[in-house]
């Protein structure tokens, strides 16, 4: 004879109540944690990442060369491991890189560098 599920559970909570609770909201934060997990939009679109881009470039690199084996496999790791070309300063990156230089080079130190730097950005002789 088989017995019934209110059975089961009652068996199982007897003796063991604190278990079974902890046991059954476990179950049930697992649910809800996997439920409640956004994807992120990257994944959920399927875009590739910037990683992916790279390798799909050195990829199709190798390709138009027409390497195979170890010189292949040479050409990729140089190529994945290269790093993104330098971006350039905007105008007011260059005027403090220039104006930090002019003060380094004058030695000047605290207010003296703050004050310097200041009126170097503004323009001022």
């Amino acid at each position: 004879m088989r017995a019934k599920p209110s059975k089961v559970i009652g068996r199982l909570m007897k003796g063991n109540t604190m278990r079974f609770r902890i046991l059954s909201s476990s179950i049930v934060f697992a649910v809800f944690a996997t439920l409640a997990t956004p994807l992120t939009p990257a994944f959920a679109q399927g875009q590739p990442n910037s990683q992916q881009e790279k390798m799909k470039t050195c990829n199709a690199d190798a390709s138009a060369k027409g390497l195979k084996g170890d010189a292949r496999k040479t050409f990729m790791s140089d190529c994945l491991k290269a790093k993104p070309p330098a971006t350039t300063l905007n105008s007011q990156q260059q005027k403090m890189k220039t104006c930090n230089e002019q003060a380094t080079a004058q030695n000047l130190k605290g207010d003296a560098r703050r004050m310097f730097v200041t009126s170097c950005l503004k323009g001022a002789p």
